[in-house]
């Protein structure tokens, strides 16, 4: 093909499907809903594993929702806070190094270029015109990896958490209100392993992976903590 034919309207008819947008808030709100629905269905596995009495089963359902969505909220505040205030001193220290030092902070960023496979020459150019347009960006991106897409947000990150992990709390809380106390860790058990298994493959779906890989090791670390919360309470009901 002819390389007049290579216009910029051409491009930008051209549209492709990434992912990469999503990785934030989806990883955010898979482990949201997956704690959520995992940890609260094998407190109560556990506590009726013991012999409680359903008041007191619903009681520490609610209170693991609760306290689950806080301390979810709290710790990917925290967490996300920690690597936003990293990026703004990385931000902080470039923006000095522009300052004082532009023609080695160039040629910094040609180096790179050639690194990534660029001619010196080409880099040179490159770096060059980017600076122009946004040296900041450019050092930004180029030399530091932050991005807009994967940039730090503490707060969205925070609420995300915590009402994921609320919405996977639900549906035990539910599920001890409807069911009857005879039959509530069989069907707490079923019940959570089927939504694990479609969650996981929900998960894995929107971010372009395996569905069975997805679904089959959430649904095994599920298996896993109600079984252990399950033993747990067999024997200290026992021993009671």
């Amino acid at each position: 093909m002819h390389a007049s034919s290579f216009t910029p309207a051409r491009y930008s008819r051209h549209r492709e499907l990434h992912r990469s947008d999503r990785i934030g808030w989806l990883r955010a709100s898979v482990l949201g809903a997956n704690d959520g629905l995992i940890s609260t269905a094998s407190l109560v596995v556990g506590v009726a594993a013991a012999g409680a009495a359903p008041q007191s089963i619903i009681v520490s359902a609610v209170a693991g929702l609760l306290a689950g969505a806080m301390s979810m909220a709290a710790g990917e505040y925290v967490s996300v806070s920690s690597q936003s205030d990293t990026e703004r001193a990385d931000l902080e220290r470039e923006r000095g190094e522009l300052a004082t030092d532009e023609h080695g902070e160039r040629a910094e960023l040609a180096g790179i270029y050639v690194a990534r496979g660029l001619d010196s020459e080409l880099a040179a150019r490159v770096a060059e015109q980017l600076m122009a347009h946004d040296a900041l960006g450019a050092h930004a991106r180029d030399e530091l990896g932050i991005h807009d897409l994967t940039a730090a947000r503490p707060l969205q990150a925070a609420l995300a958490s915590a009402a994921s992990f609320a919405v996977g709390a639900a549906l035990p809380v539910l599920t001890v209100a409807l069911v009857p106390r005879a039959q509530l860790v069989p069907v707490m058990v079923g019940t959570t392993l089927v939504l694990l298994a479609g969650l996981g493959a929900l998960a894995a779906r929107v971010g372009g992976a395996s569905v069975l890989v997805g679904s089959g090791r959430v649904t095994f670390w599920g298996a896993v903590a109600m079984a252990v919360t399950a033993a747990a309470g067999m024997l200290f009901g026992a021993a009671g």
